[in-house]
Formats: C-alpha cells, sequence, structure tokens
C-alpha cells in the first residue's frame, strides 16, 4: 500500500509516552512527513510537533490522519472515531496499524465511502501475492536479522538506508511490518500474509532492481523463535538476500514471550547461511548491530569493539555509534563497478 503524505499524527487520549510509540517512531526516522499532531482532552502523550486540529493540518498540507499510537487488544477506541470521521470529512485519508480493520466501524466505512477516502489497514495486505520463486533477480538485498524479537532490526535498517543515501547510494527501506510501513510509506505487514505466500510477498517487495541498487529490509522474528520462526524463514527466502546483518540485544536470558534462551550470535549467522543459500548461494553476513540502551557509555563501547573482534566482523549500535561501519562493509564486499 502507498500511503499519501504529509501526515496529520492522531495521539487520542493515550495516558503515557509508550502508547503513542508508533508517532514516535515516525517522527525519528520521518519528521519531514510530519505536519502536526492532534492530541484530545487528557492526552499525555507528547511527539514534539505542533498541536493543530484538522482544518489547520489540511491547511499544512497533510494527506493522511496516522493513528500513531497502541493500546491493550489494538483497538480503535470509541471515543476516536468522531476524529477519524472528522478527518475524512475535510479531505484527509486515514492509517492505523491496529489489529481492527477500520472497515469494520459503520461511522468511519461510511464516511470514507461517501467522501471517496482511503482507509489504510496497515497491518492487513491490500493485494494478493503469488507463491514465491526463488529466482535470482537483479538489484542488491542487505536483510537484518535477529537473536530474538524486539532487538533493533527496523532501526538497524533504517539506520543503514540513511547512511547509504547520505552517500549517494541507491537504497531504500523496505517495510516488513505495520509501523514500518508507517515510517516509509509503503510495505508489506508480513505476519498477515497466508503463511505460503509469505516469500513471495517479500519478492513482490524486494523486485528486480538497478545492478548497484540496496533493498535494505526489515526483518522479523528469529529463525530461533519458536512463535516466529516461520514468518522470518518466508522473508528470508522471498528477500534473497546478499547480505545480512545480525541484531542482538545483550540483556535478555530469555526471547521474548517464551522460556527459551536466545541463541548465541554466531549460532544465527550460521543458521541463516544454510537456511539463505536456498534462494540465494552467496549469503553473508556482512555486520552486526547490537542494542546497547541497557548499557553505559563505557560498558557498551567495550562490548561492541569485543563483538566484533570476536567475529571479524564490524559491530555497532545504530543510534548510538551510527551505521557508517556497516556501510563501508557493503562497500568493500560489494564493489559499486
Amino acid at each position: 500500500m502507498d500511503i499519501e503524505k504529509p501526515y496529520l499524527l492522531f495521539l487520542g487520549d493515550v495516558r503515557d509516552q509508550l502508547a503513542a510509540k508508533t508517532a514516535h517512531g515516525i517522527v525519528d526516522w520521518r519528521p519531514d512527513w510530519c505536519v502536526g499532531q492532534l492530541r484530545l482532552p487528557g492526552c499525555a502523550a507528547d511527539c514534539g510537533l505542533p498541536d493543530m486540529d484538522i482544518a489547520q493540518a489540511k491547511a499544512k498540507g497533510a494527506r493522511t490522519l496516522v493513528v500513531g499510537v497502541v493500546n491493550p487488544g489494538g483497538v480503535l477506541a470509541d471515543a476516536w472515531v468522531d476524529t477519524l470521521v472528522q478527518a475524512m470529512e475535510a479531505g484527509l485519508d486515514v492509517a492505523t496499524g491496529l489489529h481492527k480493520r477500520l472497515s469494520s466501524f459503520p461511522a468511519v466505512a461510511a464516511a470514507a465511502a461517501k467522501h471517496g477516502r482511503k482507509l489504510h489497514d496497515v497491518r492487513f495486505p491490500d493485494r494478493d501475492f503469488a507463491t514465491g520463486q526463488g529466482t535470482k533477480r537483479p538489484g542488491l538485498r542487505v536483510l537484518t536479522v535477529g537473536t530474538d524479537c524486539a532487538v533493533g532490526k527496523k532501526y538497524t535498517a533504517l539506520a543503514l538506508e540513511k547512511e547509504l543515501r547520505q552517500r549517494g547510494w541507491k537504497a531504500d527501506f523496505r517495510a516488513t511490518g505495520q509501523t514500518g510501513i508507517l515510517i516509509s510509506g509503503r510495505g508489506v505487514a508480513l505476519d498477515a500474509v497466508v503463511s505460503d505466500f509469505v516469500s513471495g510477498a517479500a519478492e513482490w517487495l524486494t523486485p528486480a532492481n538497478d545492478a548497484d541498487h540496496w533493498d535494505v529490509v526489515e526483518g522479523q522474528g528469529s529463525l530461533f523463535h519458536p512463535s516466529f520462526a516461520g514468518v522470518t524463514l518466508g522473508l528470508l527466502h522471498g528477500a534473497q538476500p546478499d547480505a545480512f546483518i545480525v541484531c542482538h540485544e545483550p540483556t535478555r536470558t530469555r526471547m521474548r514471550g517464551v522460556k527459551h534462551p536466545p541463541p548465541s550470535i554466531q549460532d544465527v549467522i550460521d543458521r541463516t547461511v544454510l537456511e539463505g543459500r536456498l534462494t540465494n548461494p552467496a549469503i553473508q553476513c556482512t555486520g552486526i548491530a547490537i542494542n546497547t540502551e541497557h548499557l553505559g557509555e563505557e560498558e557498551a563501547l567495550a562490548l561492541l569493539e569485543a563483538t566484533g573482534r570476536a567475529h571479524g566482523l564490524p559491530c555497532v549500535d545504530p543510534l548510538r555509534t551510527g551505521a557508517g561501519p556497516l556501510a563501508d562493509a557493503l562497500a568493500s564486499r560489494f564493489p559499486r563497478g
């Protein structure tokens, strides 16, 4: 799906900053796509954008009202429906990453039909996909993979895309989850694709391209996670990456939501190469990204240096130390002619 920009970020009446994490992610990576924020009475979240109503946002050029919040159960609060209807009456589309389709709310569906507006349920694909074929196609692709869920795969991919573009390279972030789609404006939420078509959806997302173009693909789950390894494997086969970066959170003793301990970084490298060779025999690991947010500066830098040395790979925290070494590795291993 392609979502019209710029955005007016709707924060509803959420009670804390964490509940607005989707909006924060958009502001972190695409601030130029955001004209402002709309908050209802009682909202305690603040993305640091100008507060404005729908009319003001429309005058500033807003094209889509983005529901930038998460809540228990991922549902649309009844108190928010009137705002969404008003946005469509003013000529805005509406986008959300929540679990329930916007069209399931009668007032929202009626307003969209009456005013000819688009409803973007970014968690649900708006098209069908073929099964994956595994045929080699032109272009270069780098995939972020993880020792667990929520270890920084999306932020690593975004940081790498930014670094490559700053160097003048052709590069595009390819979103595979709902927040990533709202940050990029397009993509496929792979966890909502029927299992037989996950690899095909990944192929569609990363089509044939120029020989020097990089698709920087947002990873999902982990090959070692008992809940989500199926999506991870389908994405790996469909994305057909030439390179991959292992993402890791060093303080965890169990994988999220299960009792299994996380694998080692080397385990992930070995398994990813083994499984990835099915559709790209030349797949290789080119770097490591460690989320060091729970570590002090000295401890974090020591860990990055030791891990990189142990594996013979550049090792960074993309937010603390930057993605430059990851881009350097791609440049050295895949010369640009």
